[in-house]
């Protein structure tokens, strides 16, 4: 017979464990837990309680008074389904304590019906009188035992339960008291060194998930919770700083002359002084570039910073040096609007050239997008190959098959969050460690831009270029009598020589709903409101071709006002637009709305935001207030934390991050804090994790594929 291992229980040993393992789960159970997504012991662990009831915080049925919101504690006696003609049905339920009895009733929650008599419940809601006797309509329930099931504890974890999948949270309960029991003789295994909890209050892991699921007290649920937090930031942080170090420690990349005359001369040419911040943004980045290991830095620019100028700087750098650079973005019409913007800029520049006559020719810049002609990419791959061409902007057919640089010095990859750690790595992979740049318009809170960014030095560029205007942004009731007055100033700005741009409703659904909105959109300013003038309709599910067409012809004043979908949301620059009007603005984001306002207000003319909303939810309503007090987008991106958690964050999360399952953002930046300082003196002293097994599978597990190279061993 085979001894019983005694170490602790690993978190990798129980992801291999089916939930059907513990003899709670019966094989009806089961398929119903994997619903949920609960399929492993280390799922079933980790599906936290939500809140606990308390059972010394109860109302007796007897004592409700009418009119008040009370919680009230029972045994189910009786439940009935009524079907009445014509009507939804609705469930009724009557519930006793001891005291006297209390009818509930719920309409539309006919799973409600499932409840067996005899079992105990807790209800929160209003109390008001039906024929004389107590009831509420539609409370909160929360199923505390099962028949039969003892639930004489203080405090009882709640978890949340799936009425589609038919699990309740004493089915639960049950489970994670088995799971506990035939865990406690091993305990579980701790990543975590003892004199790191102590220096930081911790509990030990088995302490922790012993309390998070069966707390004698709430201020132990909230220890276990602090310390389970931990280990959610800690992995990632560690993730992220291993994978930081891992670029800088085994990857040699190019030692660029940061001082030559290429760049001197670039920026003695622009038409406007560089701010402080683009200064000193310039300033790391050239520190960065000069070292040998690779520069791995994300640049955040507030709305109309100047990020363009920067980028250009960091290319020039490589190019002065006999190197080229790369330009991704994440759409054709941005693509090639930086195309037309570098080339402007650059126009005046020369490099080196031994085979012409005066010994030099003008810096080469090209454009490939899905819409580049085969003879077009024949020609950039012989520009790419010989060294004449030293700057690519382009989309994602960058990083495709085929596409060869001669000596990739630098790329620069603009609105990082519409491509993956993988797209950036593989664009990095198109030269010899080149260095890279990853920019983002999109602002993000300090604690979030770690989390996400952790493995990336971080700049910011908040400051405006002078000579820009200020714009001002009102919300606008949307009713027709409201938004007339709104159009009239549309119809002020157009004969003043200025351009506006109207941004169409977010249709839930496909993109050819957005489109068919923004269609019917057009068709009917172009009838009504806005008849008359020079409209032009701009959405994705137009030919890109068709889309560079409106774009170009916007450009150059040839329509007055561009009706359009988010396809604008990122980029355009357009200096003589002045007004933007965000129909239904209330179903944007508010980080998506600074985006569309960041359209307007790129030139010296006042420019206006008019924000046509009704809105219903209080959220809603804080986002369009945040708009109008503010137009700081870091400001903005914190305030965005606070209305919709982290959320608002990790939509869009690099692949390979698991969510969340107690983190939360801003709540726990001084968790995120210490978990980093942690990350840090962790690796400092055990690079390779040698010493911390658990600790890298743990973080293995969390990055699947991503890891590979973090460690060597």
């Amino acid at each position: 017979m085979t001894e019983q291992p005694t170490a602790g229980i690993t978190l990798r040993e129980l992801r291999d464990k089916p939930a059907s393992e513990l003899k709670a789960v019966g094989p009806k159970l089961a398929p119903r837990l994997e619903a949920m997504g609960l399929e492993t012991v280390l799922d079933v662990l980790e599906h936290y309680p939500r809140r606990y009831h308390d059972r010394t915080n109860v109302a007796d049925i007897a004592e409700l008074a009418i009119g008040e919101q009370a919680t009230v504690t029972g045994e189910v006696k009786k439940v009935s389904v009524r079907r009445p003609r014509g009507r939804r049905p609705f469930v009724e339920m009557e519930v006793f304590d001891g005291t006297s009895y209390l009818r509930l009733t719920f309409f539309n929650q006919e799973y409600r019906a499932k409840i067996a008599e005899g079992t105990e419940i807790s209800v929160f809601g209003k109390v008001d009188l039906y024929r004389g006797r107590r009831q509420m309509v539609n409370p909160a329930l929360d199923v505390l035992g099962g028949p039969g099931e003892q639930t004489t504890g203080i405090l009882l974890p709640i978890y949340a339960q799936s009425g589609k999948a038919d699990v309740h949270t004493w089915q639960l309960r049950k489970i994670a008291a088995e799971l506990l029991q035939r865990t406690r003789p091993r305990g579980f295994a701790d990543p975590v060194d003892d004199d790191v909890l102590r220096a930081r209050g911790l509990v030990d892991r088995t302490r922790a998930y012993e309390d998070v699921h069966r707390p004698s007290a709430m201020s132990d649920a909230t220890t276990a919770r602090n310390r389970l937090t931990f280990d959610e930031f800690l992995r990632m942080q560690v993730g992220l700083v291993a994978r930081k170090r891992a670029l800088e420690r085994d990857r040699s990349g190019i030692e660029h002359d940061v001082n030559g005359a290429l760049v001197a001369a670039f920026h003695a040419g622009l038409p406007f002084p560089l701010t402080k911040d683009q200064e000193n943004v310039i300033a790391e980045i050239a520190s960065d570039m000069a070292r040998p290991a690779p520069m791995h830095r994300l640049l955040q620019g507030e709305v109309g910073s100047g990020k363009t100028v920067v980028a250009l700087t960091a290319l020039l750098i490589a190019v002065q040096c006999g190197h080229q650079g790369a330009f991704m973005s994440p759409t054709e019409v941005l693509a090639e609007q930086h195309e037309l913007t570098m080339r402007s800029l650059l126009a005046d520049l020369r490099v080196a050239a031994d085979d012409t006559l005066l010994g030099e020719r003008p810096v080469g810049v090209a454009l490939l997008t899905n819409r580049t002609s085969a003879a077009d990419r024949r020609r950039i791959a012989d520009g790419l190959r010989d060294g004449t061409i030293d700057i690519l902007v382009g989309t994602h057919a960058l990083i495709y098959e085929g596409v060869e640089f001669a000596d990739l010095g630098v790329a620069v990859i603009d609105e990082q969050h519409r491509f993956g750690v993988e797209q950036r790595d593989v664009l990095r992979g198109k030269g010899s460690e080149p260095d890279v740049l990853v920019m983002t318009a999109t602002p993000i809170p300090r604690t979030a831009a770690m989390l996400i960014y952790g493995d990336l030095d971080r700049s910011q560029l908040r400051t405006l270029p002078a000579g820009r205007s200020p714009i001002t942004t009102e919300v606008v009731g949307a009713s027709p009598l409201e938004r007339s007055p709104v159009y009239e100033k549309v119809r002020a700005q157009i004969a003043a020589g200025r351009q506006a741009y109207v941004v169409c409703p977010l249709v839930e659904g496909s993109d050819k709903l957005v489109a068919k909105a923004a269609t019917e959109e057009y068709a009917r300013l172009e009838r009504e409101d806005l008849a008359g003038l020079r409209l032009g309709l701009l959405h994705g599910q137009m030919h890109s071709r068709d889309k560079e067409a409106v774009m170009t012809r916007f450009r150059e004043h040839e329509i007055d006002v561009l009706v359009a979908t988010t396809v604008i949301e990122v980029g355009v620059d357009v200096p003589n637009a002045t007004v933007m009007v965000v129909e239904d603005a209330d179903r944007f984001g508010l980080l998506q709305l600074h985006q569309l306002r960041g359209r307007i207000g790129r030139g010296a003319h006042q420019s206006f935001c008019y924000l046509l909303a009704d809105p219903v939810t209080n959220e809603a309503k804080a986002r369009l207030q945040a708009m109008v007090s503010s137009s700081d987008g870091f400001e903005l991106a914190e305030r965005d934390l606070e209305i919709r958690g982290e959320g608002a964050v990790f939509g869009e999360r690099q692949s390979g991050w698991s969510d969340l399952k107690l983190g939360r953002l801003p709540r726990d930046e001084p968790i995120v804090m210490e978990a980093r300082a942690v990350a840090e003196s962790i690796l400092d002293a055990d690079p390779e994790l040698e010493h911390h097994p658990q600790l890298r599978e743990e973080v293995e597990d969390l990055l699947g594929d991503a890891v590979e190279f973090l460690f060597k061993s």
